[in-house]
């Protein structure tokens, strides 16, 4: 998993690097949101909030042309305690990305709202500790991101960007210990955010 992680890292810090020689730009956003739509086979987890608010930011390199790349953070508090006779003393579900962007160039947009695509990969770590039943999750799984949005500047250095997205486990096949299929999580984020440009 974590040789994985460093490969998609990679991936991005190349793409940056290309992006940063036609001139790019430094963008850092801070944003809030909520996920919905989340789904789970986790043990101790008879079920998730339909939504919950989550919060974070997204550091990367965004090009004149169609690259970009970026390391995007997401925290959900209590994620897992849902009116679902849980007794939850605390929960969490946090995501760590690193992913490419892919978005029209300036040559087209210039400077009105430019659309993008994003993708890539990284970790998600879900945590919950169970009063009843002494039992915890504390999961570090392989996550798949995929979602797209558009930022829009309302001067030089800020903006405001919308975005949506899927975050979900990739991980497949059994937990050879146990024999039980590895565990899914996965969920929908939608966030706004300042975008800042440097």
């Amino acid at each position: 998993m974590t040789r994985l992680f460093r490969v998609a890292v990679l991936i991005c810090t190349g793409v940056a690097a290309s992006s940063r020689s036609a001139g790019a730009d430094i963008l850092v956003t801070p944003f809030v949101g909520k996920t919905f739509a989340a789904q789970t086979t986790l043990q101790t987890a008879e079920g998730v909030d339909t939504q919950k608010w989550i919060f974070g930011g997204a550091a990367g390199w965004l090009g004149a042309g169609v690259l970009g790349a970026e390391i995007d953070f997401g925290y959900a508090r209590r994620f897992f305690e849902s009116g679902l006779g849980l007794n939850v003393a605390g929960s969490n579900a946090t995501t760590l990305t690193g992913n490419v962007l892919l978005t029209l160039p300036l040559s087209v947009t210039r400077e009105s709202l430019r659309p993008y695509f994003t993708g890539g990969m990284g970790l998600l770590h879900a945590g919950a500790e169970d009063l009843v039943l002494a039992n915890a999750i504390d999961r570090n799984l392989l996550a798949v991101s995929v979602g797209g949005g558009a930022i829009g500047f309302l001067n030089a250095r800020a903006g405001i960007r919308f975005d949506v997205r899927r975050i979900w486990s990739a991980s497949r096949g059994v937990d050879t210990a146990t024999g039980a299929s590895e565990p899914r999580l996965g969920f929908w984020r939608a966030t706004v955010g300042v975008a800042l440009r440097y």
